[in-house]
């Protein structure tokens, strides 16, 4: 194993020192609970937003703090929920009085962790509203899962929901928001060799040096199928078949995300847009909006994966309105 690490028990709270000496003026850490907040929360009359999970995805969750978009995020050990004490800490740093919504990847710890720290925080008085992201069209019920995967189609979620919040509207508001979006985005990722999880020193998982992993999650989790690795042409096609097979993505304007899973060269992705666009416009999707780079990862795997947001007027005006977080910015 070769990381730039100094610990391989410590790498989340060393990455947590790293981020609040890099980012004082917008971010601060609470290295005990493991939480990354805008520095300027809690914001008063505004609805605070939390996300969070394992880490080993980066810059999901913490990248996405800022202006625009998270006001805290939780951030468990590698690929391990964070605890229901993370949460609940993060969920009071960022109430403001008006409510703070949890937007939570379907994963079962996750799921389960929230929950709790949602009932924690209700009795102190703080009102919660929750979100699932299932956006995986690869399985059903997988490993850590029951129902879809949430994988890179949160960062769409918590955008859009993030810049609801920024403009003042209330808990019920942002929450429908952030439902409409986690109901219309759909995703499909591939991988073409694992990562490894620093606590181990092992591989996720074992791929031959021709092979693919079609559907793959964000953890290394088994995908669809495995097939032989082929030009990128033909694996656009395979990221798209199953999202067009599963909803209906013509007769309105698309958010397109091509996300690396941590390990494949911008230029690769570049090349993977290329044709991913051409194929969806061939289909007759109306991509809009397009964001392309490394957002949703999985440590060091090669890969990436495709994400659609079927949109409508006003979640264009959401994605389009500013954001300020160390990740994502315009």
């Amino acid at each position: 194993m070769k990381k730039l690490i100094n610990d391989a028990t410590q790498v989340v709270a060393d990455a947590l020192r790293g981020i609040e000496a890099a980012h004082p003026a917008s971010l601060r850490v609470d290295a005990g609970n493991r939480v990354v907040l805008r520095a300027d929360a809690p914001a008063s009359g505004k609805v605070g937003l939390v996300s969070g999970g394992g880490s080993g995805h980066e810059p999901l969750h913490f990248g996405f703090v800022g202006a625009g978009m998270l006001d805290a995020a939780a951030c468990g050990e590698v690929f391990t929920s964070p605890t229901p004490d993370q949460i609940l800490a993060a969920t009071r740093a960022v109430d403001g009085g008006s409510g703070v919504l949890h937007i939570v990847k379907n994963y079962t710890g996750d799921v389960l962790n929230f929950e709790l720290a949602a009932e924690l925080a209700e009795a102190d008085g703080i009102t919660v509203r929750q979100v699932l992201v299932a956006d995986d069209v690869a399985v059903t019920d997988s490993l850590y899962t029951a129902g879809r995967r949430g994988v890179a189609g949160t960062l769409l979620v918590e955008k859009i929901a993030g810049a609801a919040a920024e403009r003042g509207d209330n808990l019920t508001q942002v929450a429908a928001i952030a439902e409409r979006a986690a109901g219309r985005v759909r995703s499909m990722g591939l991988a073409l060799a694992p990562g490894t999880v620093p606590a181990t020193g092992r591989i996720s998982f074992e791929l031959a040096g021709d092979e693919i992993e079609l559907g793959i999650g964000i953890h290394g989790e088994p995908g669809r199928t495995r097939g032989r690795l082929a030009p990128a042409r033909v694996l656009a096609e395979q990221l798209i078949a199953p999202i067009l097979a599963d909803a209906e993505h013509t007769g309105c304007p698309v958010i397109a995300l091509c996300n690396g899973m941590g390990g494949t060269p911008l230029m690769e992705l570049y090349i993977m847009y290329a044709d991913l666009a051409d194929l969806l416009a061939g289909a007759g999707v109306q991509v809009v909006r397009s964001l392309v780079g490394e957002y949703v990862t999985s440590l060091e795997m090669p890969g990436c994966s495709l994400s659609l947001l079927r949109a409508d007027d006003e979640l264009l005006e959401l994605w389009d309105a500013p954001v300020c977080t160390t990740a994502l910015r315009w």
